[in-house]
C-alpha cells in the first residue's frame, strides 16, 4: 500500500521532503591531491551528473511504501541513518535531496564526483570509506549527528561484494543512539551498466519508481560484538526484504504493461 507523498518547502507541490534544515556542522575537505585532467575530468563528470539527477528524478512518478517507519524512526528523535544499496545511488539522490543528510563518499576519483553531485543536491559528504578514511569520517558524521544532521551509508560501497551490508551504519548507531532506516529504491524501468560492480541502475526519464522503508533498528551504547552482530544481520535481512518487495513490485508492473500492450494489439486487429 502506497504512502501520499509529502510537501516540500522548495515547491509547494507534494513530494518526498521532510523536516526542517538542519544546523552546519564541520564537514572536513578531501585530502585527495588529484591532477590538472582529473580535475577536469571531475569538474565536467560533477555537472553532468548534477543535471542528470535533475532532469530525470523531476521526471519520476514516485510510490512510497513503510513512510510510517520513517515517522517512527524520526519520532526517537536522535537521528537517522538512512542506509541503503550503493546501485540505488541515483534514485535515492533525488527522493531524500535538500534534506542536509551527510553521506560517507570515498576519498578516490570517483568519490569526489559523486560528492560534489550529491552536496549540489543539498547532501553533505564525509570523505573516508571501509578500505580508506573510514575511522574519520564515522567521527564528522557522529559530530553532525549530534548537531541534528542526519547521516547515509550506502552499505555496500564502495566496492562491494553486491548487498553486503557492512558494519558502519551498526557502529554509528551504536555511537549516536541514532536509528537505522533501511530504505530501497525499485524502478520499472532502467538502465543497468552490466560492467560495474554494483550493476548500477539509472533510471529512464518518467519511469514508475518507489521506495519501500523497513521498520527502525537500534543499536544499544553498551552492545557488545555479539549485539551488534545481531544487528548487523537485522540490517542485512531488512535490506534483503525491502530489495525483494521492489522486485516484486516492478514485476507487477511488467506484467501489467504487457496485459495492456495485448489489449491494444487486439483492438487495433479488431479495427482492420
Amino acid at each position: 500500500m502506497s504512502d501520499p507523498p509529502l510537501k516540500t518547502p522548495v515547491t509547494g507541490v507534494k513530494s518526498e521532503a521532510g523536516p526542517s534544515p538542519k544546523r552546519e556542522a564541520r564537514l572536513r575537505k578531501n585530502p585527495q591531491a588529484f591532477g590538472f585532467w582529473q580535475r577536469v575530468q571531475i569538474l565536467l563528470a560533477s555537472w553532468v551528473g548534477y543535471l542528470a539527477v535533475l532532469l530525470i528524478g523531476r521526471s519520476l512518478r514516485w510510490e512510497v511504501h513503510g513512510w510510517e517507519d520513517w515517522e517512527a524512526a524520526t519520532k526517537m528523535g536522535k537521528g537517522l541513518i538512512y542506509t541503503f544499496w550503493h546501485r540505488e545511488i541515483f534514485s535515492a539522490c533525488w527522493f531524500w535531496r535538500k534534506r542536509g543528510i551527510v553521506v560517507m563518499t570515498s576519498r578516490n576519483f570517483d568519490g569526489e564526483y559523486i560528492a560534489r553531485i550529491i552536496q549540489m543536491h543539498g547532501y553533505g559528504a564525509a570523505r573516508g570509506s571501509s578500505t580508506r578514511g573510514a575511522s574519520q569520517a564515522l567521527t564528522e558524521m557522529i559530530e553532525c549527528l549530534a548537531n541534528g544532521r542526519d547521516a547515509a551509508f550506502t552499505i555496500d560501497g564502495p566496492r562491494g561484494p553486491r548487498y553486503v551490508a557492512k558494519r558502519g551504519s551498526v557502529m554509528l548507531s551504536k555511537a549516536t543512539g541514532a536509528a537505522i532506516v533501511c530504505f530501497h529504491v525499485a524502478l520499472r524501468r532502467a538502465y543497468i551498466f552490466p560492467r560495474t560492480w554494483d550493476l548500477t541502475q539509472f533510471p529512464y526519464p518518467f519511469s514508475q519508481a518507489a521506495v519501500f522503508i523497513a521498520p527502525p533498528i537500534v543499536v544499544a551504547p553498551q552492545a557488545g560484538e555479539d549485539e551488534q552482530a545481531s544487528k548487523l544481520q537485522q540490517v542485512q535481512a531488512a535490506l534483503d526484504d525491502l530489495r525483494r518487495q521492489g522486485e516484486e513490485w516492478a514485476a507487477r508492473g511488467s506484467k501489467s504493461q504487457k496485459r495492456n500492450s495485448k489489449i491494444e494489439i487486439r483492438k487495433s486487429e479488431k479495427k482492420t
